[in-house]
C-alpha cells in the first residue's frame, strides 16, 4: 500500500488503482485503512492519502495516479460534513464525467448526507459486514445494479470470498409458507452465504413413497418439502438478496432419485451424506448398516461424476454420541479416504467444535489438527479439501445471553483452522428452532468473531499442549485404521471402502460409543469420559482408567 500521496506510480493497468484519504479537518482513518486492506485483497492498487486532506490535494493525487475509484471519508459533525461532500463533488465533476468512480465511508448521519448528494456511487455507513465492502470491489454488488450476480457454487462463492470464510446456517420451520417467508428475510438480510434446508424426517425417508408418510408428523423436524415443486419455491424465495446457495442432507433412502431432484430443483450447492449413519442403526432409514455405507458411496460417486463437491458429516456423529477423540479422528479420516476412493474432487471436511459438550479448547483444536494431518495428505490433483467448521450442537446453554458467548467464542477458536466454511449454528437451539430473525443475528455474531480472529489472533495452534495431544491422536488413530483392515477378507481388495469390512467394524466394537449400548448393529461396551486435560478418553470399565487405544483394542480380543 503507497503510504504518502505523492509516491511516485508503478506501472499499473487501467481499472486497477483506488486512491482514498479522510477529507478536510477528518483525522479518523481506521475506516480508510480497513478499506483499502479490503481493496488489495481485491486485487487493486491502492493510494493512502492520510488524514486531514484538503479537496485540492485529494483530486490532484486522484488525477496523478489515474484513480479510477476514490474512496472518501468523514466522521464528523453531519452539516459540516454535508458542505464539504457538496463542494468536492462540484470540483470533482469532471473526474466523475470521465467515468471515475466515487465511494464514501462516514458515520451514519453523516453517510446520510452524503448518499442525498446523489454523487458517491456507493456510501458505507460501517453497518455493512466486510464481506459486503469486498463484494463491491470485486464487481460483485448486493445493491442496485450488479455487475454480476454473487458467484453460485461453493467453490466459487469461496474464492470470492476470501479471506472471509462463506457461511452456511441450517434453517427449515414447520410449514412451507412460514419457510418461504424466512429465506426471503433472511437473503435480503445479505448475512449468510449458504441456506442449508432442514427438511421433516419424512421428506428424508419417504419422499418417493406417500403411502409410508405419517401424517402427525407432519413438519417434524423441519419444512414438510413432499413435491418438487416444493423445493423450486424453496428455491425461488432464495433469489434475491445477495443470491445465497441451498443445499440439503441426502435424505435416507432413495438416495440418487432425490440427488437427481435436488440438483435440478435447488441447484444443490454441495451433497452432505455419512459413511456409517442415517440407517437401521440410527433409526433415521430402512437401510441396515452395510448396505447404507455401500449407498452412501454410489452418493459420492453420483456427485462425483457431476463435479459437485460432498460433505461426509461423519465424525461429529460419533463425538455426539461420546465416542472418544480417537474415533473422532479415525472417522475422519475414513470420510475423507472414501470420498476419494469414489470420485469425489472437492471435499468438504468438517470439524463440529465442543463435542462432547465437555471438551476442553485446547483438546477440541487438538482433535481437529490431528484429523487435518490425517486427511491432508490425500489431497492433490483432483482431491481437494475444504475446510468447513460448526459449533457443537449439544453444547449450547439455555441461558440466552451465555448461548451467544457460546457461539462467539467457539467461532473465534475453529478460526485457527482457518476454514474455507464456517457452519453457523445458531444461538438459539438448545429452546427452539431458529427463526429467520435468529439466523440473521447469530450470523452477525459470527462475522464479528471471524473479524476479530482475521485481525491478528495468535496461532492457538502452536501451543504445545495442542501439538502433544495432535500427535497422540495420530499415533492413536493410526493403530485403529490398522484393526480395521486387520480382519478383512483375503477377497477384499481395500478394507477401508468394503462396506462389508466397515460394518464388522462396529460390530466388533473397533469403532464403538457409549451411546450404541444395545444397538443390535453395534457392540456397544465403549465408556469414555473427560480427563483432567480436558480430552474424551476410552476407560477401562471395570477401574474406570484411561485405556490407550491399543489396550482398549486387546480387550476385545483383537
Amino acid at each position: 500500500m503507497d503510504t504518502k500521496a505523492g509516491a511516485p506510480s508503478e506501472p499499473h493497468p487501467r481499472g486497477q488503482t483506488v486512491v482514498a484519504g479522510a477529507l478536510g479537518e477528518c483525522a479518523h482513518v481506521a475506516g480508510v485503512i480497513n478499506f483499502l486492506r479490503l481493496a488489495e485483497t481485491a486485487g487493486w492498487r491502492t493510494v493512502f492519502l492520510g488524514p486531514v486532506v484538503s479537496i485540492d490535494d485529494f483530486l490532484a493525487a486522484a488525477r496523478r495516479e489515474q484513480a479510477d475509484l476514490v474512496g472518501v471519508s468523514y466522521r464528523l459533525t453531519p452539516e459540516t460534513g454535508e458542505r464539504l461532500l457538496a463542494e468536492f463533488a462540484e470540483q470533482a465533476s469532471d473526474l466523475h464525467a470521465s467515468g471515475v468512480r466515487f465511494a464514501f465511508g462516514g458515520t451514519p448521519p453523516v453517510a446520510e448526507r452524503a448518499a442525498a448528494l446523489g454523487f458517491f456511487e456507493r456510501v458505507f455507513d460501517g453497518s455493512q459486514p466486510a464481506e459486503a465492502v469486498l463484494a463491491y470491489l470485486r464487481g460483485f454488488d448486493s445493491e442496485g445494479d450488479r455487475q454480476v450476480s454473487f458467484p453460485q457454487s461453493a467453490t466459487k462463492r469461496i474464492a470470492w470470498k476470501a479471506p472471509y470464510p462463506i457461511l452456511r446456517h441450517h434453517f427449515g420451520l414447520p410449514t412451507m409458507e412460514a419457510t418461504l417467508v424466512g429465506i426471503e428475510r433472511i437473503a435480503d438480510a445479505g448475512v449468510l452465504d449458504v441456506i442449508s434446508l432442514g427438511i421433516d424426517q419424512d421428506a428424508q425417508e419417504n419422499f418417493f413413497h406417500p403411502d409410508r408418510q405419517n401424517p402427525r408428523a407432519w413438519g417434524a423436524g423441519g419444512v414438510p418439502v413432499r413435491s418438487p415443486d416444493d423445493y423450486r419455491a424453496l428455491y425461488q424465495a432464495s433469489r434475491r438478496g445477495n443470491l445465497p446457495l441451498l443445499r440439503t442432507y441426502s435424505g435416507t433412502d432413495d438416495f440418487l432419485r432425490l440427488a437427481e431432484m435436488y440438483v435440478e430443483t435447488i441447484r444443490n450447492a454441495w451433497c452432505a451424506i455419512p459413511l456409517f449413519w442415517f440407517n437401521q442403526m440410527d433409526g433415521r432409514g430402512p437401510w441396515d448398516l452395510a448396505g447404507s455405507i455401500e449407498q452412501h458411496q454410489k452418493v459420492m460417486a453420483w456427485y462425483g461424476e457431476r463435479g459437485i463437491p460432498v460433505e461426509l458429516n461423519e465424525p461429529h456423529h460419533w463425538a455426539m454420541r461420546e465416542a472418544s477423540d480417537t474415533t473422532f479422528v479415525v472417522a475422519a479420516y475414513l470420510s475423507a479416504y472414501n470420498a476419494s476412493a469414489f470420485g469425489v474432487h472437492d471435499y468438504i471436511a468438517q470439524f463440529m467444535f465442543n463435542s462432547p459438550p465437555g471438551l476442553f479448547g485446547t483438546m477440541d483444536l487438538a482433535k481437529m489438527l490431528a484429523s487435518l494431518r490425517l486427511i491432508e495428505p490425500l489431497s492433490g490433483e483432483g482431491f481437494h479439501i475444504w475446510r468447513q467448521t460448526r459449533t457443537g450442537l449439544l453444547s449450547y446453554p439455555l441461558d440466552p445471553t451465555a448461548a451467544r458467548a457460546h457461539l462467539a467464542t467457539s467461532i473465534f477458536l475453529q478460526m485457527a483452522l482457518r476454514p474455507q466454511i464456517v457452519h453457523v449454528v445458531g444461538h438459539s437451539e438448545a429452546d427452539h428452532a431458529v427463526t429467520a430473525e435468529d439466523v440473521i443475528e447469530a450470523c452477525g455474531l459470527a462475522r464479528r468473531a471471524i473479524e476479530n480472529a482475521l485481525h491478528g489472533a495468535p496461532d492457538l495452534t502452536a501451543d504445545p499442549v495442542v501439538r502433544t495431544r495432535s500427535d497422540e491422536l495420530v499415533a492413536e488413530a493410526l493403530v485403529t485404521l490398522q484393526a480395521i483392515g486387520g480382519p478383512a477378507q483375503s477377497s477384499v481388495t481395500d478394507p477401508l471402502t468394503d462396506p462389508g469390512t466397515l460394518a464388522r467394524a462396529v460390530e466388533s466394537g473397533i469403532l464403538d460409543a457409549p451411546h450404541l449400548r444395545n444397538n443390535r448393529f453395534a457392540l456397544g461396551q465403549m465408556q469414555t469420559r473427560i480427563d483432567s486435560r480436558g480430552a474424551c478418553v476410552p476407560v477401562d470399565p471395570s477401574t474406570g482408567r484411561a485405556w490407550s487405544e491399543a489396550e482398549r483394542l486387546a480387550s476385545l480380543g483383537l
